[in-house]
């Protein structure tokens, strides 16, 4: 099940913004944000991630391809946002649903790991919604710690 990362090219780059984006909006709704402030707040961390439109050797986006499935998700990994330049994140990873399952989504974390590494990281974090017990467990069981846990009751 091996999976190599190739780098999003720059035309197929606003495709992927698009699909980012409404995924990102779709997740935040699921977890009781309101629609019209989960669309800015969707844009507004893409348009920080990526304030040229397009990504940089900090902050990229890679296809995640199988030999013999060919593009079976993405993986977007760059610097954190925080003052340690050895801090690197996980900003989204996405198997898509025909392909979950098959170690896809272990596989892109362990090339992410490599690639935060190589870049000189110590460190490399993520965030989960609360409600995805498979990413959690998948994250858990590659030795990722809980640091932080946001709370929130519907009123």
């Amino acid at each position: 099940m091996p999976i190599t990362l190739v780098l999003l090219d720059a035309q197929r780059f606003p495709a992927w913004r698009e699909r980012c984006h409404a995924e990102y909006r779709a997740d935040l709704i699921a977890s009781g944000e309101a629609p019209d402030a989960a669309d800015r707040h969707a844009w507004v961390s893409l348009e920080r991630a990526f304030p040229a439109g397009a990504a940089t050797a900090d902050n990229a986006v890679f296809d995640l391809v199988h030999d013999a499935d060919g593009t079976v998700g993405y993986l977007w990994i760059g610097s954190d946002i925080s003052d340690d330049d050895a801090a690197w994140w996980v900003w989204d990873i996405v198997v898509d649903p025909e392909h979950r399952g098959r170690g896809f989504g272990r596989e892109a974390m362990r090339l992410a790991e490599d690639r935060a590494r190589e870049s000189g990281a110590r460190t490399l974090g993520l965030s989960v919604f609360g409600r995805n017990t498979s990413a959690r467990g998948l994250y858990e069981s590659l030795g990722y710690e809980i640091t932080t846990v946001k709370m929130r009751k519907q009123l």
